[in-house]
């Protein structure tokens, strides 16, 4: 393993990209938000993270895969349960899981309580039109035949098993 090409050359520039912790969330949701903390395309495509707060209410990604990124998750409070592809584990703060590409997994919070995570994918795909669409698919705004979810799932390269 080495460090890549560079992609910069010459001396440093001021690029940085600061985000206060009181920054509103981009996609308030039923009994959540999330955030964007850096999209696909505000990092030229090399990642997208995500902070996914939920409320008490059970909720979550049912088991899934991806072909064209990765997805990690870490706990920043509550409980949530994460399925890594044989089991369901109950992760608490701290606690991370990495999904590579292929691999089976979902979270959910049925705790009772709060739960919050940051959720990596690498590269950064286009995620948000896809939390969006769920977003309307949940509140009712879209209401696609089993043929229209079914697309927007492969659309967005979200498999379900």
């Amino acid at each position: 393993m080495s460090y890549p090409d560079p992609v910069h050359v010459g001396d440093g520039a001021v690029l940085a990209r600061f985000r206060p912790v009181d920054a509103p969330p981009e996609l308030p949701r039923p009994g959540g938000a999330a955030s964007y903390l850096a999209t696909g395309a505000s990092t030229g495509g090399r990642f997208g993270l995500y902070r996914w707060d939920m409320g008490p209410d059970a909720a979550g990604a049912r088991p899934h895969f991806h072909r064209t990124i990765t997805e990690s998750f870490f706990v920043l409070s509550g409980r949530v349960r994460l399925f890594d592809g044989d089991r369901w584990r109950v992760g608490g703060p701290g606690d991370f899981m990495y999904v590579p590409e292929g691999g089976i997994h979902g979270f959910r919070n049925e705790s009772g309580g709060p739960a919050s995570m940051l959720i990596l994918f690498v590269p950064g795909a286009p995620r948000e039109a896809y939390f969006e669409g769920l977003v309307d698919l949940a509140e009712g705004r879209w209401t696609p035949t089993p043929d229209e979810l079914e697309a927007f799932f492969v659309e967005h390269d979200n498999l379900h098993v």
